[in-house]
This record gives C-alpha cells, structure tokens and sequence, in this order.
C-alpha cells in the first residue's frame, strides 16, 4: 500500500484510479470530436480543452470515490462495480449538466455530455475487466513472508484469502516448538540460512506474528532482512495498514506511544476544519429549512410530543453536550430513564421517524451543535453517557476516542454498519482510534465523500 496524508491506499485501487483519470479524460475528448464531426465545427488545440478535460475527469472520479465505486465489494463483484459506476457517471454528467446551464461553454454541450457518459461508462468497465482483471492476480500482489505459525498467523491467513488483499503469503516459519495452528508452516530450525531462503522467495515484507514478543524476536534475523532491502512490519501495525483500524486485540500501549500517529502539529488543519464547519453548517441551516419545517408538522401529525429533542452526549476530552435531533421515537421509548440500544426494527420508532432515519434527515439540526463548536461534520459518533460508562470498563483504549471532537459522520460509520451492541461498538471503536490516530483534512475528505454512499445506500440505518 501506498501512504498518502497519512492514510493507507492499496496499489491497486490507486493505479485503478489512474487509468480511470485516464480514460475518462480520453473519453471526454472523444465525444467533443464526435459531436464536432457531426455539426461540422473544427476540434481546435487539444491545449484549450485540457484543463475542462481534467475537471470532467476530476468530478467523474469524486462522484466513483463518494458512491464506493473503489470499495472491497466493487473490487470483488464486477456486477456490484457496474451498478456503482453507472450511478456514478450519471451523478457527475448530471453536476457537469447543471454547470454548462450557469456557465456555458465551448465545448462540453450537453449534447457531448450525453455521449461523454455513454463513452466512459465503456471505458471504466473495460478498464475493470482488462486492468482490474491484471492488478489483482497473485503476480501483482506483494510477497509477505510471516514469522509465526499461531492464531495471529491464522487471522493473516485468512485476511490474504479475501479476493480484495493486495498481499499474498508465500511462507510461515515456526519460531518456537509450540504446536503451530498454520499446518504448512516451516520450523526456523529447518532453515540453514533465513536471509537467503527469504531472498530465494522473493519476499517483500515480513511480518512479525509471534504470540510471544518477550525474549523471542530473532533479532539477527530481523537485521540481516533488514539490510538486506526487505521491509520488516509488527502484526499490529500491518493489520493498520491492511484494514484501516486498529486492532485491539493484540493492542498495547508502547505501540500506540511509539507509532506514527496523533501528531501535535495539527493547529493548522484543526483551524482549517472549523472554518469549514463553520461555513458549511450555517449553509446546512439554511438550506434545509425548509426541510426541516416540513418534517416538524409531519412529525407533530404523526404522533404526540415536541418535533425536536436533546440528549447528552460525551464529547471531546470526556466533556458532555446536548445535541439536538428531529424526534424518530415516540415520547415514552425510555420510560424509566435508562440509555437503551437501538435495534432492528425497534417498535419504539415511529412511522415518520423510520422515514427520516433512513435517509439520515433526523440528524439535520445538529448542524446547530456543529456551528456551536460541540461537535464537527466528521469524527467518531458521540455516544451517551450511560453506554460510555459501560463501555470503557467492557473496552479499553475507550476513553482515547475522546480525544479528538466527535462528528456527524466518521471512519467508523462509512466502514461498518449500524451497531447497537457491545459487539459492534468495539468494531467502531477499531475505525475510531484509526481515524484519531491518522487524521488528516485528507481523510475528513474522504469520509465526507463516502457518507454520499452511506445516504444513497443505508445498509444498516435504524
């Protein structure tokens, strides 16, 4: 993978982007010289038309990236790639439409636009089954060579099993007598010299999946791999890497003391991301006032009680706040006071309040506590204090979510589903220390984008 801002990219995806912006650019040119023929208008200097060619590439690939056009799904299923690539184009031919309307130009007439899309459409199906095809076989996956034979060896196995991995397993070595869990692993002692047989291998990366850290590292080993060009790894810091969380399972606190990660040098990008907030919450307000108000009356029709509600809720630095929702569940939903989980189907939840959880308009007001500087548009999911009491003693490394400010949307919520359980809250907890530790505008960016998906498609919404 490569690092970009701070956060992980597969290979893959980035060189799949690539000849995306490559081919669609191509195709942008392609339906001007179509529709140019057909009027009998003179294509002129491809120089005039680059940056329009470049900006008709850029938002078609900002709209693939915001409908999850390069998540896992779309990486494995080439039906489940089409549908999105479809939505996608159409998504930034239609934005591309609305800004030939407010500024008209020369060369991307709607008309172009129609074949444009017909054309990358195409183009980004075939890049899919000739590149895509290419860039995921075993050939083109890095070489991981994996000290260790136990459990933490079998969860690598598994995670290079997934048709998306960008990494393959060439080999485990054993490094204790212990029974290894990993049948095909090699004993150490069955390897005269271990730098030339992970050079024989042609081996890129070793990870270290040892049960036992204490007085067990080859160091020699390690050193001699080392030097000799191949990149060495710890389990924690590769599983990072490889599912953008942090795994609490094998997480301590040197690792997270000694890591890259929870820079100070964020007083610029902080700065950055509240005038953002600012901004786009007071345009948020204003917009959908008119939304809103319409859900006020639908609401008070539907079932007794105010429109609005607030709740408590922790913030940063352990700090509780009240945010302010559209009311989804009826009055007496927690009649003795006690925080209760939200489930599936919950019958607490009223027909309207199904409605607007499902397309997210409930969370609308909170652009208010955004303006308020209680919360920002992107950061892990602030949680009531009642279930954050339970679920520090249940989790450790709880607490360290608080240490940035809490959002509407955020890492965990783009990556995994809806969650009302101990179970779950620890998955999201995984993508929320990820997102503390790895922030940068770059992600908010990205997480913003992909809460286009989370909208369009609310897998798990309740």
């Amino acid at each position: 993978m490569i690092r970009l801002f701070k956060h992980y990219i597969p290979h893959a995806v980035l060189l799949l982007g690539l000849f995306d912006i490559a081919l669609l650019a191509l195709a942008g040119e392609a339906a001007w010289r179509l529709r140019a023929s057909q009027i009998g208008v003179s294509y002129g200097p491809l120089a005039d038309r680059t940056g329009l060619l470049l900006g008709f590439a850029a938002l078609v690939i900002t709209a693939m990236v915001a409908v999850g056009v390069y998540g896992s799904e779309a990486l494995r299923s080439m039906r489940f790639a089409t549908a999105r690539l479809l939505v996608a184009v159409s998504l930034g031919i239609i934005a591309l439409s609305f800004v030939d309307f407010l500024i008209p130009g020369h060369v991307f007439w709607r008309s172009t636009l129609a074949y444009a899309m017909g054309l990358a459409i195409l183009a980004l199906i075939g890049n899919r089954l000739v590149v895509g095809g290419i860039l995921g076989a075993q050939a083109f996956r890095r070489r991981v060579l994996v000290f260790g034979a136990g459990p933490r060896a079998d969860r690598l196995r598994k995670l290079g099993e997934r048709p998306e991995s960008g990494f393959a397993i060439v080999g485990y070595i054993g490094m204790n007598d212990s029974q290894p869990v990993v049948e095909e692993a090699i004993a150490r002692t069955a390897i005269h010299n271990l730098t030339r047989f992970v050079e024989n291998l042609g081996v890129s990366e070793v990870v270290l999946a040892l049960e036992e850290r204490r007085n067990a590292l080859p160091l020699k080993d390690l050193l001699r791999i080392k030097t000799a060009g191949v990149h060495v790894n710890d389990f924690s810091s590769f599983l990072e890497r490889e599912t953008g969380r942090v795994d609490l399972d094998t997480l301590n606190p040197s690792w997270l003391i000694f890591s890259d990660g929870f820079s100070s040098g964020r007083a610029i990008s902080s700065a950055a991301k509240r005038i953002f907030d600012i901004t786009v919450s007071a345009a948020v307000l204003l917009v959908t006032l008119p939304l809103v108000m319409l859900f006020v009356i639908l609401i008070r029709l539907d079932s007794r009680g105010p429109a609005f509600f607030r709740q408590t809720r922790v913030g940063l630095y352990g700090e509780n706040f009240d945010v302010l929702k559209l009311r989804s569940m009826r009055t007496d939903a927690e009649k003795a006071g006690e925080a209760i989980w939200a489930s599936e189907n919950d019958p607490r939840i009223t027909r309207i309040g199904r409605v607007i959880r499902k397309v997210r308009i409930d969370e609308l007001p909170q652009a208010w506590t955004v303006l308020m500087g209680k919360m920002s548009f992107v950061g892990p999911r602030p949680e009531r204090p009642q279930f954050v009491a339970d679920l520090e003693e249940h989790l450790p490394y709880y607490a360290e979510r608080h240490m940035v400010k809490p959002g509407l949307t955020g890492w965990a919520q783009v990556n995994y589903p809806y969650g009302a359980s101990i179970d779950d809250s620890r998955q999201k907890l995984e993508y929320d220390l990820y997102y503390a530790k790895n922030y940068t505008p770059f992600l908010d960016l990205l997480i913003l984008l992909q809460t286009v998906r989370v909208v369009l498609w609310p897998e798990g919404a309740r």
